[in-house]
């Protein structure tokens, strides 16, 4: 299935050199322009499994309201234009829009424990730790959940 993304995952991805896990979970990953400039210096070359797509049709009321990025709105109205499955989006704001339109929400750590449950990382903790020492930024709460999550939970 296609899954529509914003640009901080995929930045995310690309930082810590697993932009691969994306394709291997997704049959496509696409993304509207302002996602693609977003991402230019990240991701200067656009894998073959990474689209652009222009919207078709006006952005929806409520995404316009919203205090988004130029990137997470045109995501959220392209994902609902689409009717994909799945959103790709890790900013709180643009989670709760997504989901008032009916989008099912996944992000960076739902992917890293997606990617460990298909058996394409045998460990989520090294590839967190690395998150972590970009400009991703995660609470001690969130990294023990998900280490709980991927059965890597310190005793």
């Amino acid at each position: 299935m296609p899954i529509v993304s914003n640009a901080s995952p995929l930045i995310a991805f690309a930082a810590i050199d697993r932009l691969q896990l994306l394709p291997a979970l997704f049959e496509s990953v696409i993304m509207p322009p302002a996602v693609a400039l977003e991402t230019r210096r990240a991701i200067p070359v656009a894998p073959p499994w990474l689209f652009v797509q222009d919207l078709k049709h006006p952005m929806p009321p409520v995404v316009l309201r919203r205090r988004l990025g130029d990137g997470e709105r045109e995501a959220i109205a392209l994902a609902a234009e689409l009717g994909v499955q799945q959103i790709l989006l890790d900013d709180l704001p643009a989670r709760k829009v997504a989901r008032d339109l009916g989008l099912s929400v996944i992000g960076v750590l739902g992917v890293l424990l997606a990617a460990k449950r298909h058996g394409l990382l045998a460990l989520v903790r090294p590839e967190l730790e690395k998150l972590l020492r970009t400009s991703f930024f995660l609470t001690p709460q969130l990294v023990e959940e998900l280490l709980r999550d991927a059965g890597e939970a310190d005793s």
